[in-house]
């Protein structure tokens, strides 16, 4: 039982990378295509040479990709703290109006 509060599990799982590169939307996407579902604390490690997507082009690609699980510890800190990184993001505005 506490093996698994210290060890690390890795997957090697076929991934499908999702990535547009418009003027509406910069994003990109990592599913995994067999359903897995990556959890807080969880390592995801794409291989392969890296991926450019010209502007105002969208584009998908096969990948292999590393899953890396979090152990107990970890996955307790991530939901612990996590609340608190996202307040940090609420701090800035993105908004057009200039004080002055």
């Amino acid at each position: 039982m506490f093996n698994g509060f210290i060890r690390k599990e890795r997957i090697d799982l076929d991934c499908t990378v999702e990535i547009v590169n418009t003027f509406e939307s910069f994003e990109a996407h990592v599913r995994f295509n067999d359903g897995t579902t990556v959890n807080p604390g969880d390592e995801v490690l794409v291989h392969g040479t890296p991926i450019s997507v010209p502007y105002g082009e969208a584009a998908t690609f096969e990948r292999r990709a590393t899953l890396t699980r979090a152990n107990a510890l970890e996955r307790f800190w991530t939901r612990a703290t996590g609340d608190f990184e996202f307040m940090e993001l609420c701090e800035f505005s993105f908004s057009e109006e200039r004080l002055t």
